[in-house]
Parts: structure tokens; sequence; C-alpha cells
């Protein structure tokens, strides 16, 4: 089983969590003011990184907070877990 570290509760099993998309997407000042192609690009266009990638995550079955953290997308494995509203750590390879 995948065991996450998240940075409220410490290490917990894979189960307990939920997978939130990618980290570090800023919400557009004023979502009226773009065109339905930008709009379009904000709400569906990902990295999809083959390798180091940032992602949001949710301990649901715990304290249910958010956080992100940089994971490995060819092995699956989690190289750092961090809060929301911190940079990323630097991890060799990760895109920042």
């Amino acid at each position: 089983m995948l065991l996450i570290d998240c940075p409220f509760c410490g290490r917990r099993p894979e189960l307990e969590f939920s997978y939130g998309g990618e980290a570090h997407i800023d919400r557009p000042a004023n979502p009226s003011d773009l065109s339905d192609e930008e709009w379009n690009a904000y709400l569906n266009l990902r990295t999809n990184a083959k390798g180091p990638h940032a992602e949001r995550w949710r301990h649901t079955h715990g304290c249910a907070r958010f956080f992100n953290a940089l994971r490995d997308t060819r092995t699956d494995q989690f190289l750092a877990t961090y809060q929301v509203g911190e940079p990323a750590p630097q991890v060799a390879g990760a895109r920042q």
C-alpha cells in the first residue's frame, strides 16, 4: 500500500486521501475578462508531466486539510509534501 506523508498528521495510507489536481494554479483575477479560449485553458489545460509533478491532495479521512505534494508520475513515489502557500521544495528533476 502506498503511504502519503500528510504535513499535519504524518504518514497515512493512500486510501485516506483524495487527489485534487495540479498544484500552483492561480485563479484569474477577473475571469469575466478572459476569452473563451483563455477560460478553457485555465479550466482544462494541465502540465501532465512525466516525472516529478506538483499536485494538490486532501487528507479526506483525517484532518480534511489540503496540502501539496511532489510525486513522480513514472513511479508513483511521493518525493515531498508541503503546506499550501509554501513554495515547492527543491527536488532534482522537478518542474517548479
